[in-house]
């Protein structure tokens, strides 16, 4: 697979030089030594062993390229891992390496760990981008705008109530995200610790899985999870909620960009969206690069979605198909939100495009007030005609909404012109999008 130019180009390039093979190796072996650890501090494995263990192996060379091909016989990583640490240690300590593991307990818990400072990353760039859109809301509380839907124009809103839409979406993806718990996975065989218990007492192994989450800085279970799915559904859901903020952020940014509208800009930088074949094109190339990653999160929550109801005590082809998607998502999350804080950072605001869009119909987007000034007097029905009636008048000869509303025959006489120059003013007819700003700004601010 040509993964470096049709994969990686999506991800964060610091990402993936973090979590690759030998991360996953060293995730595995810390898993390991954390679970002789425990085992040693309650008198399970002989004093001083499992610092022999830490000497022997965090230095070992393990051979990635034959746990790799180890894979196609056991079906996980952690088998052919296993052999090749055990292979490494004296025979006094081969026994107590693994002991009252499975594989599943060393494949879920470094999957956590892998992931734990990409969490972390992704806080951080959410953050960055919450103080750069914050910015944005102050810049434009008042800079008027066109309000769209269905694709088209509908009534005037400000720019800053964009943003502050974008940000909303965004920080409550990121709330919902850093309330994630990646907890240790240490069940043993079936899940129930089998061998562990000790005369008097069959609690050991819950004991074990609580030192081993306190000693890995991963979050304890109230039970191990093999075919509990529920801490990688919830992970996989709340990556794809941040996929689904930034990329919705990405297409209104892109939209805004088209030649014709010219409201907003990528930020500049050589060679940013230029064309193989068209010099004068900037293409919104960031907006791509978010939606492009976005697009590939859904179809990975899917898989993880799809893989939640696993058989019996161990999933079977379930369980191994949510590694990929898990630590992908991750990956191209990240690469998505490093292009979202470039963005907002330097997004290039283009008022007076917007004030030109507000006119493209000769002020006609406020044909929903003048309907509600004339109702009174002609009725509603009337109204609406007639304010329908003007901004087509407006649109095809090219003359001001309220010039072609003061000249209807049915209106002549009726209306102030003044009182027509302020109920046309889209600057006049914001609603809430001020103190919608104000509100979404001092939510932003209280975490």
């Amino acid at each position: 697979m040509p993964a470096a130019l049709i994969q990686h180009p999506f991800m964060s390039q610091s990402a993936l030089a973090e979590c690759n093979a030998e991360a996953m190796v060293q995730a595995m072996l810390a898993f390991e030594l954390a679970l002789a650890e425990a085992q040693e501090a309650r008198g399970a494995v002989p004093e001083q062993m499992s610092a022999q263990m830490r000497h022997l192996l965090e230095g070992h060379r393990f051979d990635i390229d034959a746990i790799a091909a180890g894979i196609a016989s056991g079906g996980n990583a952690a088998i052919p891992f296993v052999k090749q640490a055990r292979a490494a240690l004296p025979a006094e300590l081969k026994r107590y390496f693994h002991q009252g593991a499975t594989s599943q307990d060393v494949v879920d818990s470094a999957l956590m760990l892998l992931l734990k400072p990409r969490l972390a990353a992704l806080d951080a760039l959410l953050r960055r981008c919450r103080a750069a859109a914050m910015a944005l809301m102050e810049a434009h509380d008042e800079t008027v705008m066109v309000g769209r839907t269905l694709m088209q124009q509908a009534l005037p809103i400000t720019f800053g109530v964009k943003v502050a839409h974008w940000a909303i979406g965004l920080e409550q993806a990121r709330r919902r995200l850093a309330g994630v718990e990646l907890p240790v996975q240490f069940g043993g065989a079936v899940g129930v610790h089998s061998g562990l218990e000790e005369p008097g007492r069959d609690d050991r192994g819950l004991d074990y899985m609580d030192a081993l989450a306190e000693r890995l800085g991963l979050s304890a279970p109230v039970l191990p999870w093999h075919t509990d799915r529920q801490p990688v559904h919830a992970l996989g859901t709340a990556l794809d909620a941040v996929a689904g903020a930034a990329e919705k952020l990405a297409l209104d940014v892109a939209l805004l960009t088209q030649t014709e509208v010219g409201e907003v800009a990528e930020p500049s930088a050589p060679g940013m969206g230029e064309s193989s074949s068209m010099p004068h094109k900037r293409n919104p190339v960031r907006c791509a690069l978010i939606r492009g990653a976005a697009r590939q999160v859904h179809g990975h929550a899917t898989v993880l979605l799809n893989a939640a109801a696993q058989p019996l005590e161990r999933g079977l082809g379930e369980w191994h198909a949510e590694w990929a998607p898990l630590v992908d998502s991750a990956l191209l999350l990240e690469g998505a939100l490093e292009q979202a804080a470039v963005l907002l950072e330097g997004l290039e605001v283009h008022p007076e495009a917007m004030q030109r869009n507000l006119a493209a119909t000769g002020g006609g987007i406020m044909a929903e007030p003048v309907a509600k000034l004339l109702a009174p007097t002609l009725g509603p029905d009337a109204a609406k005609r007639i304010s329908a009636e003007a901004a087509e008048t407006a649109r095809l000869q090219g003359v001001a909404y309220a010039a072609a509303l003061n000249v209807h025959p049915e209106v002549q006489g009726r209306l102030d012109p003044e009182e027509v120059a302020r109920v046309t003013d889209p600057s006049l007819y914001l609603g809430s999008s001020r103190v919608q700003v104000a509100r979404a700004a001092e939510w932003l601010m209280t975490s």
